[in-house]
């Protein structure tokens, strides 16, 4: 699964990067829109469900153009809204009945039922909700094709914070352990179909060996696309899913303006070199613990 994100400060850049989705043949359930303002959740709904008819409709089982909606209630940050077709699949704990209610509240401007107990998010949409605490907007396509994963991006890159391309060296990645704690070194771009997939090789291959603790050290990344953005999130999220612990260390000033712009850098533990991202573990008897 391929995961592209972008990051926006207003509703209206947000809805025109969806139609510019859409028109570049991402299909209506690999889109998913997430916002923390119930206004904005209905005011999206109304403008880009009028302009894509079923984007928002089906899901839940309401007429095209209705608000498909999935709801968390998320302990210290309240209410957050996923829309689009996809949306319960990203969040994966709404069933028909309440995201219909939620669709219905929102379009009554009525209070939105709370999800029962038990249901949860996915890891992915948990680390978003972070961005999300920061004011923003976020647009998440989820595919299993590169060709579609690929069309995202040009999307997404263009409009979003994602760093200007450049000239680097070929992508590399080695692994190396430093006091009980796995370093990932990457060198080169994280970028859809070279960074991203061998970055998460290189995670899954840790994780098998039974490493808990993992840092990435990004000295030498010079460039990050939409899909890089979701890797690192699907890299946090992964880890944090195992049991595990991540840091980030060293970043170039391009990724660190990068993840500055998305608002990742308040939900990413990161580290401004490497001796104090490993100090940061502490000892590996409290990080069993």
């Amino acid at each position: 699964m391929e995961t592209a994100i972008g990051v926006f400060d207003s509703r209206d850049s947000a809805e025109q990067a969806v139609k510019d989705l859409l028109g570049k043949g991402v299909p209506q359930d690999a889109i998913v829109f997430l916002t923390r303002s119930q206004s904005e959740a209905a005011e999206f709904a109304k403008e880009v469900g009028a302009f894509a008819g079923g984007f928002l409709g089906g899901t839940v089982g309401l007429s095209a153009g209705a608000a498909a909606v999935a709801l968390a209630l998320v302990p210290g940050v309240g209410q957050v809204f996923a829309l689009g077709v996809g949306a319960t699949a990203l969040f994966g704990f709404l069933g028909a009945r309440s995201g219909a209610a939620a669709a219905h509240a929102i379009s009554h401007d009525e209070a939105v039922m709370q999800p029962t107990v038990g249901e949860k998010s996915s890891e992915d949409a948990a680390v978003l909700v972070g961005v999300l605490k920061q004011g923003r907007s976020v647009i998440v396509v989820r595919t299993e094709s590169h060709q579609i994963a690929a069309a995202a991006c040009s999307v997404l890159d263009r409009v979003g914070p994602a760093a200007q391309a450049s000239a680097s060296k070929k992508l590399r990645i080695t692994t190396r352990q430093v006091e009980g704690i796995a370093v990932i070194d990457v060198s080169g771009r994280i970028v859809l179909g070279e960074g991203n997939v061998a970055l998460r090789e290189a995670v899954t291959a840790l994780l098998s060996e039974g490493n808990k603790r993992v840092l990435l050290n990004l000295s030498e990344v010079d460039y990050l696309d939409s899909s890089g953005i979701g890797e690192l999130v699907r890299t946090h999220a992964t880890i944090h899913k195992s049991g595990g612990q991540l840091r980030f260390a060293n970043l170039t000033p391009k990724v660190n303006d990068l993840l500055v712009a998305t608002y990742l850098h308040k939900v990413l533990e990161i580290h401004k070199d490497e001796p104090a991202a490993l100090k940061s573990f502490g000892s590996p008897l409290s990080a069993s613990a």
